[in-house]
């Protein structure tokens, strides 16, 4: 990497201020949900006399429409928690090209690649990590994690929003740098054990919002990601249209002994400098086409000159 890539490494960050017992628990709260919840129904179900399954199933249901304090204190604090014990877990290190390009009163899009079985190395992105010199940023993710109980919790206070067109247009106006990962489902219906895959070809939505508001785009690519779960999905044309239907690709993931806690593999974040945009509020076909392809040569261009020096020197990426 060039001298001016500033190099945040959690464990040196975080070190003194974590242990092994508060590094599990943060990670089981920030990614267990999932998980506790099928445990829980398949428990009451099968377990529980019917009038407790149902108790247990409506307060479910309640936890998924009442709504989130995104300025909670606990949430606040729940939210430093995880996020510096998370980094320190893996370890996370994130290596920011130019971290003296960022105007903290501007608004960036990242474009956040790949997206794995679940794109968690962006929690080093998040204001409570400390890393980046951006306090307002949130990132955008599938609706269904907003209506899984007690996830929806935690993620929202994390950062975590809806992927909506009118969430992402009004955090920009509002200031607010949103991190996107622009595959979403599709590119988890699509990854592959042996390569990286990025589903942007064809995702330019991202690119216009940029262009209306005048905020620079940013490539991130996270290195090591896609080794923290085990995985294993179906395929097929009918599997396809059930994830976008529900917002989520319904696949099989296991961690250390099969549970939700994900490998201890180092994950490496690289953020590549912001690709300046012109402002204009009516772009072209043919402008957002252009601009489209600089972010895809920037993001190839990041990830050719990193994967060696973080350890993947034979890593494809491929881009579809």
């Amino acid at each position: 990497m060039k001298e001016t890539t500033t190099v945040f490494r959690a464990r040196d960050e975080f070190g003194k201020e974590s242990n092994t017992m508060h590094t599990l628990v943060a990670v089981a709260i920030w990614l267990g949900g999932i998980h506790f919840n099928v445990i829980l129904i398949a428990f009451s179900l099968f377990f529980l006399p019917l009038p407790y399954s149902l108790m247990i199933l409506g307060f479910l249901l309640f936890l998924m429409f009442i709504p989130v304090d995104q300025t909670s204190k606990f949430g606040h604090a729940m939210s430093s928690y995880i996020c510096k014990n998370a980094c320190r877990y893996f370890p996370i290190t994130l290596h920011v090209e130019d971290i003296t390009a960022f105007n903290p009163d501007r608004a960036y899009v990242f474009g956040y690649e790949p997206h794995s079985v679940l794109p968690i190395g962006v929690v080093c992105l998040a204001p409570d990590s400390g890393f980046m010199p951006l306090r307002k940023m949130k990132v955008l993710a599938s609706s269904a994690v907003f209506y899984t109980p007690f996830l929806r919790h935690v993620w929202t206070w994390l950062g975590l929003t809806p992927a909506t067109k009118k969430n992402f247009t009004s955090l920009l106006d509002a200031g607010y740098s949103c991190i996107i990962v622009p595959g979403g489902v599709h590119e988890t219906f699509l990854m592959q054990h042996d390569s990286e895959i990025a589903f942007l070809t064809t995702r330019k939505g991202f690119v216009r919002l940029a262009m209306e508001r005048g905020c620079p785009l940013v490539p991130v690519f996270s290195f090591g990601q896609s080794y923290v779960y085990k995985w294993w999905k179906p395929s097929g044309k009918f599997f396809l249209l059930f994830s976008r239907a529900i917002k989520f690709t319904p696949i099989f993931f296991w961690g250390i002994f099969g549970s939700p806690l994900p490998f201890q593999h180092p994950m490496h974040v690289v953020v590549g400098k912001p690709i300046e945009l012109k402002k204009n509020t009516q772009p072209t076909i043919e402008e957002i086409n252009e601009a489209h392809q600089q972010f895809i040569v920037a993001l190839k261009d990041l990830f050719e000159r990193n994967k060696a020096q973080v350890g993947y020197p034979d890593l494809q990426l491929n881009i579809i």
